[in-house]
């Protein structure tokens, strides 16, 4: 049977294991997107394909998704320093944000284009606009299920590939496009599929804004029920109640509480067993793996479960 420090050891090697895997795949992904990103410019601007030039662009934020997201896991890997206890894990949240903001900027200008080529269409060529797009598919695609696996299990990746993912569904419009044009010469369908396209991008951005931006709000992780956590705080024996409770997210998949806890007088001998028992329900429960906990809070109300953060008053350097 494996003793705790084995088990510790084991569970960092395989999250390092895991780690290295995925920087490897975000690498390679945005080598293999960085291609198809020239081979849609030139595509696009030989094809006079508004389509074409705007998935290229959305190509180019790929690129810059996956070489961001690697940078950013990279980065989170450094120690804590004196200046940033928590490390730098929060750069991967904030650069999902960046990334997503960057994206609904350039949808706006998608809009814009293709609103004046809606207006005025002009001729594309059908064919080099069809061929290039599917080579784009295919590579998308493959980045995509490259991806996936991590996906569902890091904000960061998720980022990455929701460009990849929405990236090749544009790939489709663009193809399909390409086959009007071709067969009917409807050159109108080109800034049609611009605005799909652009739908697409504000779509996923949004989406990855949104849970960022609660994040870095240091909001209550979505999958925890706060009223849970305090009765299943308040069920471990000799627990009287729980008070001034905070749970955040440090990153996607790191989450922290703190709280003080009122321990039964007759209990305070067992603080250490109490304080135990506490977070082993929180880590199994709801995967909160740092907590901060303080006993026997005098002066506390012992109702203010949340309890209101006090700012310093200007000129002094107490708190009331």
């Amino acid at each position: 049977m494996k003793s705790g420090a084995e088990h510790t050891h084991h569970a960092h090697e395989g999250a390092h294991g895991v780690d290295r895997e995925i920087k490897g795949r975000l690498k390679l992904s945005a080598a293999l997107t960085a291609v198809i990103f020239v081979a849609e410019l030139a595509g696009g601007y030989l094809f006079n394909s508004l389509a074409l030039i705007s998935d290229a662009a959305h190509v180019f934020m790929d690129v810059l998704a996956l070489s961001l997201s690697w940078f950013a896991l990279y980065i989170s890997e450094l120690p804590p320093t004196e200046k940033r206890t928590y490390g730098l894990h929060r750069v991967e949240v904030f650069v999902a944000f960046i990334n997503s903001s960057v994206l609904i900027l350039l949808t706006a200008f998608i809009f814009y284009m293709a609103y004046h080529r809606l207006l005025e269409p002009q001729e594309v060529e059908a064919y080099g606009m069809t061929a290039v797009a599917v080579v784009g598919l295919v590579v998308n695609l493959a980045v995509a299920l490259w991806l996936m696996r991590y996906a569902h299990s890091d904000l960061n990746v998720k980022s990455a590939y929701l460009h990849v993912l929405g990236d090749a569904a544009a790939s489709v419009g663009v193809i399909a496009g390409g086959a009007v044009i071709y067969f009917t010469g409807w050159y109108a369908v080109d800034p049609l599929i611009s605005f799909a396209i652009g739908a697409i991008i504000m779509a996923g951005s949004y989406n990855i804004m949104k849970e960022s931006s609660h994040i870095l709000l240091e909001g209550v992780p979505r999958d925890i029920d706060l009223n849970a956590v305090v009765e299943d705080m308040k069920a471990v024996a000799g627990v009287g109640g729980v008070h001034s409770l905070h749970v955040w997210s440090i990153c996607h998949s790191v989450y922290a509480l703190s709280a003080h806890v009122d321990i039964e007088p007759l209990e305070r001998r067992r603080m250490g067993e109490i304080f135990n028992a506490i977070n082993e329900t929180l880590a199994q429960k709801y995967h909160i793996s740092y907590t901060t906990l303080q006993a026997e809070c005098s002066g506390c109300d012992q109702n203010d479960i949340f309890r209101k953060i006090a700012h310093r008053e200007r000129g002094h350097n107490h708190l009331h």
